[in-house]
C-alpha cells in the first residue's frame, strides 16, 4: 500500500515537474516571439529610415552633382580628343546582324554625319569595341541579360529585367548629349531620362505590345469559360491579362519619356499613339535600298519555260512559310498543269538554332507533300543572287500575320515580282492597294485563288500591275528614310 502511494505521489510529482517546464517553454517561446517581433520591426524601422536617409543624400547627389560632373567629362573628351561639339548615342546591342533595324541605324547614323559633319560623335551601345574618328563602339558586357536563351522562363520579363541592367551599364560607360534607342528596348528610357536628364528619341519598328492583345486575351478567355473540363486554364488567362495590364502600364511610362518617336509604319504609329498616349512621327518608313532593283528591266514572263514564286523572309515561326508551302501544293493539285511550270523559291536566312530546327520541320513537310522537286530552299544568298530570283519571279508571298512592316515586300515589288501578302499590319495599312500594286490573302484558299488569278491573267494585265507596283515604291527610298529622319532632329540637337 505503501509502495502504490509512494509510486501515485512520484508519478504527480514528475507530472507537475514537467507540466511547469512545458508552461515555462510556452511562457519563454513566446517573451522570445514577442522580443523577436520588436527586435525585428526596431530594425525594419530603422533601415526604412536609413534607405531613406541614404535616397535623399546619395540620389541627389549622384542626379545633380556626380551625373553632371561625369556629363560634361564625357562632353569634354569628345571635344578634346574627336573635336565634336555633341555627341549622339544609339543604343544597339546587336548591330553586326543583318536586319531591318540594322539598316535603319547605319543609315540613320549616316544621315546625321551627312548633315552636321564634324559637329557630331556617334556612339553606339553595342557588342564590340572600336574607336574611329566619327563612332565610337561601346561594348556592353551585360548584353547576354537580354538574350533569349539567358531567360527561358519569362523570357519577356527577364529581357525587359535585363535591358535596364544593361541602360545602366551604358550610362556607366559614356553619358550622352541625346540618347538614340533604334530596337525598341523602352525600359531603358527612365535610366537615361530620370537620372541623366538627356533627351530621348526613339525608333519604333513594332510596339513590343500592341493595342489588341486584350482582345485577343477576351477572346482566350471566352473560349475556356465555355469549357468547365479546364476552368483553371480560365485562372490562367486572368492571371495573365492583370501581368499584360501592368506591363502595359510600364510600357506606355517609359515611352512617355521620349521627346520624339519614330514609327516605321502607320500600323505601327497606331498602336504606339494609343498606347504611349504620344504624338508621333510616322511613318517614317526603314529605308529600302530599291534603285538597285528598279534599274532591273521587267521580264516577259511569257517567254519563260518555268514561272516563280518567291518568297523572301528569315526563317522562324512568325513569317509562317507552312502557309506558303501548303498553299503552293494545294495550287498544284488543283491545276495539275502546274506541276512542270511552277517553281516556289523559299529566300532567308537562319540566325540560331531554333530557326535551323524550324527549317528542317519545314523540309520535312515538303518531303511530306512530296513536292521535293518543285520547292526550292535559298539560304543566306548574296545580294547579287537575291535580286536576279526576285526580279525573275511572278508572284511574291509574304505570310505574316501582323506585319510591322514589310521590307521584303517593297523588295519583291520594286523587282517585279506580283505579291501577295497577308492581309493585315504594315501590308495593308501602307504598302499595296489592292488590285493595283498587290493582293491580299488570309487563308490557304485565298492564297490558292490569288496566285491562280495572277496565273492566268494576260501580260499586259500583269505588267500593269508591275509598273503600278513599281512607281508606288518610292516613298519608302533612303533618301525619303534621311529626310523625314533629319528633319526634326534640329530641335533636340540645339535644345543645349
Amino acid at each position: 500500500m505503501w509502495y502504490r502511494l509512494f509510486k501515485r505521489l512520484f508519478q504527480l510529482t514528475l507530472f507537475f515537474i514537467w507540466s511547469l517546464i512545458l508552461i515555462y517553454l510556452i511562457f519563454l517561446s513566446i517573451f522570445t516571439f514577442i522580443i523577436f517581433n520588436i527586435c525585428l520591426i526596431i530594425f525594419l524601422f530603422w533601415f526604412i529610415i536609413t534607405l531613406i536617409g541614404w535616397s535623399f543624400t546619395i540620389i541627389p547627389i549622384l542626379k545633380f552633382v556626380f551625373v553632371p560632373w561625369y556629363h560634361q567629362q564625357c562632353r569634354l573628351w569628345t571635344q578634346k580628343n574627336q573635336q565634336n561639339r555633341y555627341n549622339v548615342a544609339f543604343f544597339h546591342p546587336y548591330c553586326k546582324n543583318v536586319g531591318s533595324s540594322e539598316r535603319v541605324l547605319w543609315i540613320a547614323i549616316e544621315s546625321i554625319l551627312k548633315k552636321y559633319k564634324n559637329d557630331i560623335q556617334i556612339i553606339i551601345y553595342t557588342d564590340m569595341e572600336i574607336y574611329k574618328s566619327s563612332i565610337t563602339f561601346i561594348y556592353l558586357r551585360s548584353r547576354f541579360l537580354i538574350e533569349a536563351k539567358s531567360n527561358t522562363i519569362l523570357t519577356l520579363l527577364g529581357q525587359n529585367i535585363g535591358s535596364i541592367i544593361l541602360s545602366f551599364e551604358a550610362l556607366i560607360h559614356f553619358i550622352p548629349d541625346i540618347y538614340i534607342d533604334s530596337m525598341g528596348y523602352t525600359l531603358t528610357y527612365p535610366c537615361f531620362y530620370y537620372l541623366a536628364s538627356i533627351p530621348i528619341i526613339s525608333y519604333v519598328h513594332y510596339p513590343t505590345i500592341n493595342s489588341n492583345i486584350f482582345e485577343q486575351i477576351n477572346e482566350e478567355y471566352k473560349i475556356y469559360n465555355n469549357h468547365q473540363s479546364i476552368i483553371k486554364n480560365s485562372l490562367l488567362i486572368k492571371i495573365k491579362l492583370i501581368s499584360y495590364q501592368i506591363y502595359t502600364y510600364v510600357y506606355s511610362w517609359c515611352g512617355r519619356c521620349s521627346k520624339i518617336v519614330y514609327c516605321n509604319s502607320i500600323w505601327t504609329k497606331k498602336h504606339i499613339e494609343s498606347i504611349w498616349r504620344l504624338c508621333c512621327i510616322g511613318p517614317v518608313y526603314p529605308p529600302c535600298d530599291i534603285k538597285q532593283f528598279l534599274e532591273m528591266p521587267l521580264i516577259n514572263d511569257d517567254e519563260q519555260m518555268i514561272k516563280t514564286i518567291v518568297s523572301i523572309g528569315q526563317f522562324r515561326y512568325e513569317k509562317n512559310h507552312e502557309l506558303q508551302i501548303r498553299a503552293f501544293h494545294q495550287l498544284l493539285q488543283k491545276k495539275s498543269n502546274y506541276h512542270q511550270k511552277l517553281k516556289l523559291i523559299l529566300i532567308g536566312r537562319i540566325r540560331h538554332n531554333e530557326d535551323r530546327k524550324y527549317l528542317e520541320q519545314l523540309q520535312l513537310l515538303v518531303d511530306n507533300l512530296n513536292i521535293n522537286n518543285e520547292v526550292i530552299f535559298k539560304i543566306d544568298i548574296d545580294f547579287q543572287e537575291l535580286k536576279i530570283q526576285l526580279n525573275q519571279a511572278i508572284i511574291g508571298l509574304n505570310t505574316m500575320q501582323n506585319e510591322h512592316f514589310g521590307l521584303g515586300i517593297v523588295e519583291m515589288m520594286a523587282a517585279g515580282a506580283i505579291v501577295v501578302a497577308h492581309k493585315s499590319g504594315g501590308p495593308q495599312m501602307d504598302i499595296i492597294d489592292e488590285g493595283k500594286t498587290g493582293f491580299f490573302a488570309s487563308d490557304i484558299d485565298s492564297y490558292v485563288t490569288m496566285m491562280e488569278k495572277i496565273l492566268e491573267m494576260k501580260c499586259n494585265e500583269r505588267r500593269q500591275i508591275q509598273e503600278q507596283a513599281r512607281n508606288s515604291v518610292d516613298r519608302f527610298s533612303i533618301l525619303n528614310f534621311e529626310r523625314l529622319f533629319i528633319e526634326p532632329f534640329d530641335k533636340i540637337l540645339f535644345i543645349k
